[in-house]
């Protein structure tokens, strides 16, 4: 009968005085691997959390003898379990050079600001390193992960797929017993899809056992056992072969009250303009290395774009100085909304015109307030409401909660929601002011098949029924939006 590598019976989870899982059941085995999918919100990052030991055991019992018989490559004489875990969330927690703070919303731009950041380098320098006979070293990890291009770099200028993989190979330096990987593919291009699964199947045999919370369709090969979670509970597990996933994999999201959308949108008059952007040969660049070069872009009004490109390929970097973040838009010839950028127009009235989400608004947004003010501090541009609610704009904000499918989170705090519900909300807040542009850049992220589905309804809706533009980005070419009429595809500058 083959090991158990760990085993929870019949446990119960809180946390924030919230009963997580309630007599949950979970064995994990020597050679087994195993993928959680479910809805968003069906506990499957919290179960990784308890496995992590993030998340407090009120009851039952946890079985992990198999972790206290392995040999331990390190110096610590007594090295608690969970310690023997790597848990990859959907959130980073990297810190500046000083180890005062976490970074912020914007660092990356800020060139003072950015140098207090480490290179990759020295941050996987700065890890725990593994025992000589280890598999997984710190040339290992820098070579399989594609990193050496990237040692030089502050991870605070990184991409989002980019540090995903800085990420992972942070996770694999500590040579864990069991990986915990929350929703890993997100953010990665399609030939970083292609190359995870065959990372996927290394790391397996290295000796590593993986569990990973990822969507029905995209379950790797070295995966052998899939749990369905639901209602604070697993519901079911199969082996993969056995697993179909067709009830998962289906769903065409709610039905869109187009009257109650009609009536938000239009609230106010729309304003007219000639370019929304116009960009003439625009170079960014960091020090040495070329970000953007020579890129040519107009986006008329009602225009709707696709923004493609692989990792690292500076698509991010060209919607900063659109929604102006980026000082460096100053140094070149950038006119939006008919204005060139540079004659005295605030970083406010651009972003008034502006409804923006992106994976680091969502790995910065401030999480101490309701799910309601998140929504309502849209019609201010600020990373929260500091100001009174205003009942009008409160009423707003609702109504576009409901709209898009969690009126029900509205009263609770933002960092009590599920990540997909969070993210729910922040395309709420993008919305709720009616912008004459709309820059959604990876907003699916963590959204589940039907989730995916009613956005992408509200977003066609939104374009039948008003003259915004839209730039849209993904990596996936199924999440793009019917209404999408351009494309434009980056490339990434040689170093």
């Amino acid at each position: 009968m083959e090991k158990i590598i760990l085993e929870f019976d019949k446990v119960s989870v809180r946390s924030m005085n919230q009963i997580i899982f309630k007599d949950l059941s979970f064995t994990i085995r020597d050679s087994e691997n195993w993928a959680l999918v479910g809805e968003s919100g069906s506990g499957k990052s919290a179960l990784l959390e308890t496995i992590a030991g993030r998340l407090g055991i009120t009851s039952g019992h946890i079985d992990h003898t198999y972790f206290d018989s392995r040999p331990v490559n390190s110096d610590d004489a007594i090295l608690n379990w969970h310690k023997r875990i790597s848990f990859v969330s959907s959130r980073h927690s990297f810190r500046n050079l000083s180890n005062t703070t976490e970074f912020y919303y914007q660092q990356r731009y800020n060139s003072f600001d950015s140098d207090d950041a480490p290179t990759v380098a020295s941050y996987l320098s700065g890890l725990n390193h593994p025992g000589a006979n280890s598999y997984w070293t710190m040339q290992r990890v820098i070579a399989r992960l594609h990193l050496e291009e990237l040692k030089d770099e502050q991870i605070i200028k990184l991409s989002n797929g980019e540090t995903k993989r800085l990420l992972l190979a942070a996770a694999l330096l500590k040579n864990p017993i069991l990986l915990l990987l929350d929703n890993p593919l997100t953010g990665l291009d399609v030939e970083r899809r292609a190359d995870f699964n065959r990372l996927i199947a290394e790391i397996n045999e290295s000796g590593i056992r993986i569990i990973m919370a990822t969507s029905p369709t995209e379950i790797p090969e070295a995966i052998t056992h899939v749990a369905i979670l639901g209602e604070g509970k697993v519901q079911k597990h199969v082996s993969r072969a056995e697993f179909s996933g067709l009830e998962e994999r289906t769903g065409s999201g709610n039905t869109i009250d187009e009257t109650e959308l009609r009536e938000l949108i239009g609230r106010k008059a729309e304003e007219p303009f000639e370019y929304i952007v116009r960009m003439q040969q625009v170079n960014i660049r960091y020090g040495d290395a070329v970000i953007l070069k020579d890129v040519d872009w107009t986006i008329r009004q009602g225009d709707r774009w696709a923004l493609v490109g692989e990792n690292g390929s500076g698509k991010s970097t060209l919607l900063s100085l659109i929604n102006g973040d980026n000082p460096q838009a100053y140094a070149n010839d950038i006119v939006l909304f008919d204005r060139k950028r540079g004659t005295g127009e605030s970083i406010w009235d651009i972003k008034k015109k502006i409804g923006f989400v992106s994976p680091e608004l969502f790995q910065y947004f401030p999480s101490s307030m309701t799910c309601i003010q998140v929504v309502e501090s849209g019609f201010y541009d600020t990373l929260g409401l500091f100001r009174p609610s205003n009942p009008r704009l409160a009423e707003i904000a609702r109504r576009w909660l409901k709209l898009i499918g969690v009126n029900e989170k509205e009263s609770q705090l933002f960092r009590n929601v599920s990540a997909s519900s969070q993210r729910l909300c922040l395309l709420a807040r993008a919305m709720v002011k009616n912008p004459p542009l709309f820059i959604f850049d990876e907003p699916c992220q963590g959204l589940d098949i039907r989730q995916q589905a009613h956005f992408k309804q509200v977003v066609n809706a939104i374009c039948r029924n008003s003259n915004a533009s839209l730039i849209y980005v993904s990596h996936y070419e199924d999440e793009l939006p019917e209404v999408i009429e351009h494309t434009l595809r980056l490339y990434k500058q040689p170093l």
